[in-house]
């Protein structure tokens, strides 16, 4: 009896190891990227966003809600969510990236958050993903069909990429790996350079912002980094880098980039300090009231482009992939339906369409076909 337990003892202490082991060698792949170190790592201990070994949100956030563990989660991904996926090829439209089509700046969205910017003469990529898949293995968080229209050759060069922050669902290895002849200059959130200098970037074309820090492109064009209200990681330690929206200011336009947040004080902050905006991008999508805290209602999407004095709100984050547990179309109906009853003008272009600011603004509601 005694040598049988101790075989178990030793079979379940070999296996543990083993466990572990794979566990590690499958984390050094690249696309897992890396934590900052070094100089970077002390100007990130230096940050007063970063506080006992972690960076901080404004206000307490925990991971989840209230008596909510994630055992609740696991359940619930395991029920059916009728309308989770959609039936059909989503439409699209190919606009041409590599031809201005107005004076007048443009945005093209490419579904979750990944979107293009002409601003002030310059072309912006915004956490591009353009992998068919929004997680670090091929086969887990594929996009909807027809979601996926437009690759790395179709984008001209790329006077900035923003990166706001580094969940695989907006900095894929796989697309920025093959953007990087493009890119000529990266602006992103504290921290996050690291991942990027692991995969071949030049240093020197890295700007890392904490909140409230900014960079001039040019004469033209500011980017300030700002506030929102989530988290990071793409491993198993999470906020050793920042996380960001984005304002984005030439002498003409100004355009907010929400990045990923639960709401928050403060979208009324930048508001009052830096409104209006004639654009404001926030995400709509992917959240429930179990996380509540770290992604916003569709609800509460609407309040915050009015806090930040948003002339016209354009919902993302939704539309590209699954990775919540509400039907593929519930954000944007709830969204718009709320804007309706705030009087917010919004915008709800196909993957593809073209916005234009004072010019066009698409309105249809095409998810219902």
């Amino acid at each position: 009896m005694l040598n049988l337990l101790k075989k178990i003892v030793f079979y379940t202490l070999a296996g543990t190891l083993l466990l572990s082991l794979i566990l590690i060698l499958f984390m050094q792949q690249k696309q897992f990227g890396k934590n900052p170190t070094g100089t970077r790592l002390e100007r990130v201990q230096q940050s007063p966003n970063y506080r006992d070994g972690a960076f901080q949100n404004q206000s307490p956030t925990p991971d989840l809600a209230e008596g909510v563990t994630y055992w609740h989660i696991l359940r619930q991904y395991f029920k059916k969510v009728e309308g989770k996926e959609p039936l059909d090829t989503l439409p699209s439209v190919k606009t041409d990236l590599k031809v201005p089509l107005a004076e007048a700046p443009t945005l093209v969205w490419f579904g979750h958050s990944s979107y293009f910017i002409r601003l002030g003469g310059k072309t912006i990529l915004v956490d591009p993903v353009l992998s068919g898949y929004a997680s670090p293995v091929s086969f887990f968080g594929k996009n909807y069909l027809g979601s996926n229209v437009y690759s790395v050759d179709d984008f001209p060069e790329i006077d900035v990429l923003i990166i706001t922050h580094d969940h695989y669902d907006h900095l894929d290895y796989q697309t920025v790996l093959k953007l990087k002849s493009k890119v000529k200059k990266v602006v992103t959130s504290l921290g996050v350079g690291a991942h990027l200098v692991h995969w071949g970037y030049d240093e020197a074309l890295i700007s890392e912002l904490d909140w409230y820090e900014e960079v001039a492109v040019d004469s033209t064009l500011k980017l300030t980094a700002a506030p929102a209200r989530h988290f990071s990681g793409r491993s198993l330690k999470r906020n050793q880098t920042l996380w960001s929206s984005f304002m984005l200011q030439t002498p003409e336009h100004k355009i907010y980039l929400g990045g990923d947040s639960g709401y928050d004080k403060h979208f009324k902050e930048l508001g009052q300090q830096y409104g209006p905006f004639d654009l404001a991008v926030l995400e709509c999508g992917q959240y429930n009231a179990y996380w509540k805290y770290i992604h916003m209602m569709p609800e509460e999407t609407a309040q915050a482009a009015l806090d930040l004095r948003a002339k016209v709100l354009m919902p993302v984050h939704w539309s590209k992939f699954t990775l919540a547990l509400h039907p593929w179309n519930e954000p944007i109906e709830r969204v718009t339906k709320q804007a309706q009853t705030l009087g917010l003008p919004i915008t709800t272009p196909k993957i593809g369409e073209a916005v234009i600011l004072g010019e066009k603004y698409p309105a249809e509601k095409w998810w219902r076909r």
